[in-house]
């Protein structure tokens, strides 16, 4: 649902500009980019989050990091990284982020984090690897803090990677091909320590600048075509 970049994409937008609060309205006030936009153009924002778990209605997020690309450029610095202050203690996910409980307590409100990726974004489509977790996440919290949901166009590069390695009927993604890191391995690029969310989302810009590149050379890609 949110990767698809179509004039859905719009009637979904304006109907939650309509309800929309605070951070959020003025998000919606900043339009978003045209499908035919060339990749060349294309300002996105690469984004990922740590979270409890899974699952968005029972799971909260512990982290969020980002990093502009403009273009085929990578602006690292606009990187930024937060950790929230989220009223609950990681438990067992520790054991994949590394965040503590001390960091949680002594972490940027949520609200406040929540309108600093909301500023960045503006304008921007999302960067991610497996879309379903930042937007189902962010999405929650903008209709629990603003009124409405989260609806932007979304370029995921675990769906781009898929239409690499899955061009036909034997070509199927084996077992973990598709992870982020696993998926990096094509264009060479270092392998990095995961679950940190300032570090996913590079390795999730510089993994997107390596796919369009690839397929550029048979294709010129847009908005659209990284969308659809």
């Amino acid at each position: 649902m949110f990767g698809l970049f179509s004039p859905s994409v719009e009637r979904r937008r304006a109907r939650a500009a309509a309800r929309a609060s605070g951070a959020l309205a003025d998000f919606y006030r900043v339009p978003i980019q045209p499908a035919a936009t060339p990749a060349s153009e294309l300002r996105l924002l690469a984004l990922d989050i740590e979270t409890t778990g899974l699952d968005p209605r029972t799971d909260t997020v512990l982290s969020v990091g980002w990093v502009p690309v403009d273009g085929d450029t990578i602006v690292l610095s606009a990187a930024r990284h937060m950790v929230l202050a989220a009223g609950t203690e990681v438990g067992q996910s520790a054991v994949f982020h590394g965040i503590t409980d001390d960091q949680v307590e002594a972490g940027t409100p949520v609200e406040e984090a929540v309108a600093a990726v909301l500023a960045a974004l503006a304008g921007r489509a999302m960067l991610v690897h497996f879309a379903a977790i930042e937007t189902q996440f962010l999405s929650l919290l903008c209709q629990q803090m603003y009124g409405a949901p989260l609806v932007t166009p979304v370029v995921d590069t675990l769906v781009l990677h898929d239409r690499l390695v899955n061009r036909g009927f034997d070509d199927e993604a084996k077992a973990g091909e598709l992870r982020l890191f696993n998926a990096r391995k094509r264009y060479g690029l270092p392998r990095y320590k995961a679950h940190g969310a300032l570090t996913d989302a590079i390795a999730c810009a510089e993994l997107y600048l390596g796919h369009v590149a690839e397929v550029s050379l048979e294709k010129p890609q847009t908005l659209g075509t990284l969308t659809s």
